[in-house]
């Protein structure tokens, strides 16, 4: 029993939560930078719809994506699915039951915010569209992992919708700052998608589960990866001219010396090489998280100083 509430708990992927909760509270520090006072229920019950979205995705994910992790040889600690399902440490029918009790808490979350603030009411559409687009990430009919734009897909819920709707729950509106926030930090996490993606490509090939990478191809796929990369760091001046405060583009400052290893790591064929996959998924998902969390840290030293 006790094996069997680990596997079940790894399956959620409890790690990964943090990031969900970094981009929420990113969102809500924003807010409090635009004058916004703060609203604890509706963070509260923000965050339980943003968690319960994550642990939906996860359950679901392992679920639907189970022949082509079957078929992964190559996994790392970051690709190629938890393996619990693999491992029959979980009955597969107990995750797909878990992300649609996931699922319901979710909906049911976002029922209590339009029910009960009028900022749950403008943040309803953003709760709906993430809930949407991460079931049928990996959910047929759609699939949209497998149609080219999982990465996109991806990009738009975590580090776009999930900031966004911290935002507009504690202010009630739309507003151009956490759009320029969130632009970079999408761009991060689009090639975060790839990197997870280089040691799974073979067996999502063989499971007709058509990734980006899978598409394009490793090289090309390496290519477009540095261009986004690179595009991130490019776009913070205009950024600022824009509206966003330097204090917040110098962030990625402190950040781009993991920027550059992963450039020199594809330099070196770091998308080829089986012993370098582990690492280089790594080190792209610690480049989103620490600048996701310097924005957070640059918004607060802000506040502090206003």
């Amino acid at each position: 029993m006790i094996r069997g509430i680990i596997a079940f708990i790894v399956l959620g992927r409890p790690l990964f939560l943090a990031g969900g909760f970094v981009m929420h509270v990113l969102g809500v520090v924003i807010a409090l930078y635009s004058g916004a006072p703060l609203n604890l229920p509706a963070l509260f019950w923000g965050q339980i719809d943003i968690t319960a979205i994550q642990w939906m995705t996860h359950y679901s994910n392992d679920y639907f994506d189970l022949q082509a992790d079957r078929l992964n040889q190559t996994p790392t600690n970051w690709s190629g699915g938890s393996r619990v399902l693999l491992n029959g440490g979980v009955p597969p029918h107990t995750a797909l039951a878990t992300a649609l009790l996931f699922a319901v808490i979710a909906l049911s979350a976002a029922i209590v915010l339009a029910a009960n603030f009028s900022t749950g009411s403008a943040a309803l559409p953003l709760i709906l569209l993430a809930l949407f687009l991460a079931w049928f990430y990996s959910a047929p009919p759609l699939r949209l992992h497998s149609r080219g734009v999982g990465e996109l897909t991806t990009a738009i819920i975590v580090p776009g919708l999930t900031p966004l709707t911290g935002y507009v729950l504690q202010t009630g509106r739309f507003d151009l700052l956490p759009f320029l926030a969130v632009f970079p930090l999408c761009c991060l996490q689009f090639c975060m998608l790839l990197a997870i993606e280089f040691p799974d490509a073979e067996s999502d090939c063989a499971a007709n589960k058509h990734t980006l990478v899978v598409r394009l191809g490793a090289d090309r796929s390496a290519r477009l990866y540095a261009l986004v990369l690179i595009a991130a760091y490019l776009s913070l001046p205009l950024l600022v001219t824009s509206g966003l405060p330097a204090l917040v583009a110098f962030a990625f400052i402190f950040v781009s010396p993991l920027a550059l290893i992963q450039l020199y790591n594809l330099r070196r064929g770091a998308h080829l090489n089986p012993t370098l996959w582990n690492r280089f998924s790594f080190f792209s998902i610690a480049l989103l998280f620490l600048a996701a969390l310097l924005e957070v840290v640059a918004f607060l030293l802000l506040l502090g100083i206003s």
